[in-house]
């Protein structure tokens, strides 16, 4: 999950070209195009997922087409409920992301939903709202599902709506992701809207299949182009440090294991490696609760509102260099860093102020 999350961050030109667009409202279509252009990276088979543990981490970083980098930062910040919290900025372009993401498993007979709680905020740094205000916009995420799970072949479905708000600007999106009929209905279709919230005014609408093409018509005008295509995407999936310079809660070591067994179809060594994993958890957790110390999170700290967490440290002062210094001080992230704890943050002792 902490990697995957990473999908979404992969067209970092439409990121880019949403922040460069000087027109409020061509911008806030733009940040929407940027959203949408994720989903069409999907599994390419539906299984069961690694379940991040307790203080498990991922990071990763892009060199971006404009010459400068992004970084990426994501920790969980809970086990029951599973809670993923995740960090992205580009110092230099003043665009960063905070969210978090909490999946509540259901199973409805033949199928199996992870209903995506949580929410996402994507901040222009260098840009102001109508209200004067630093400009952010507010992002919901589809509900997954795995269609068949017990008779018939697999499938992979988003279903349910995503919005995405900009209040100061006065702008939102109200994007249903259509799951597929008993009798009627297609896989993968998509249907939106971009909304003046004031007056119910409906600017844009939005169309198409979120794996294929969609397009988006201009309601003043009529008219209607291709908003994303995504068989001329090209994703630009983010570099990761090499397993061996890792720690070992991160998450491509952490279960490489598991996943070697899968890529080698040994589901029996798969099993045996994850209840290992899963069963050491178990013991820190008891071992923590003899000790009586109270666990949190290495990253992130506590804040209030629907984030719960954040990033640790404060990073939007200072000049775009010190910013990355400040980002890369921590945790490694970059090739040739290795784990350090001179960040980590003492445990918490049961009873202490």
């Amino acid at each position: 999950m902490l990697e995957r999350i990473t999908n979404q961050l992969s067209h970092p030109d439409l990121l880019l070209e949403a922040h460069a667009t000087d027109d409020p409202v061509d911008r806030f279509v733009n940040v929407v195009k940027w959203y949408l252009s994720g989903w069409h990276i999907t599994p390419k088979a539906v299984k069961k997922p690694l379940n991040p543990v307790l203080s498990e981490y991922f990071t990763c970083y892009w060199d971006l087409p404009n010459g400068t980098r992004a970084y990426y930062i994501a920790e969980q910040t809970s086990h029951h409920p599973p809670k993923s919290s995740y960090f992205y900025m580009s110092p230099e372009n003043h665009i960063r992301v905070d969210g978090i993401l909490i999946p509540r498993s259901r199973f409805l007979g033949n199928s199996a939903a992870s209903m995506m709680e949580g929410v996402g905020y994507l901040t222009f740094l260098d840009r102001t709202d109508f209200r004067g205000q630093t400009e952010k916009y507010e992002i919901t995420q589809p509900n997954m599902y795995a269609r068949n799970i017990l008779i018939g072949k697999l499938k992979y479905e988003l279903g349910d709506h995503s919005l995405i708000k900009c209040p100061g600007n006065d702008l939102m999106a109200d994007i249903e992701f259509k799951v597929k009929g008993f009798i009627s209905g297609t896989y993968n279709a998509i249907a939106g809207k971009i909304i003046r919230q004031s007056s119910g005014d409906v600017l844009y609408e939005i169309s198409g299949k979120w794996n294929e093409i969609m397009e988006i018509k201009n309601l003043k005008t009529g008219v209607k182009t291709v908003f994303f295509d995504s068989y001329k995407a090209r994703p630009q999936f983010p570099r990761v440090r090499p397993i061996d310079q890792q720690g070992p809660l991160e998450s491509r070591r952490l279960w490489q294991k598991v996943t070697d067994a899968l890529a080698k179809t040994d589901h029996t060594t798969a099993t045996d490696e994850k209840f290992a994993i899963e069963d050491r958890q178990r013991q820190e957790a008891k071992k923590r609760e003899e000790d009586g110390v109270e666990w949190h999170p290495r990253l992130f700290k506590r804040t209030s509102g629907a984030l719960e967490w954040i990033i640790h440290k404060d990073i939007d002062t200072g000049t775009p260099e010190e910013q990355s210094k400040q980002i890369l001080s921590i945790v490694p992230i970059l090739d040739g860093q290795q784990p350090s704890h001179v960040f980590d943050i003492p445990p918490l002792h049961k009873g202490a102020k």
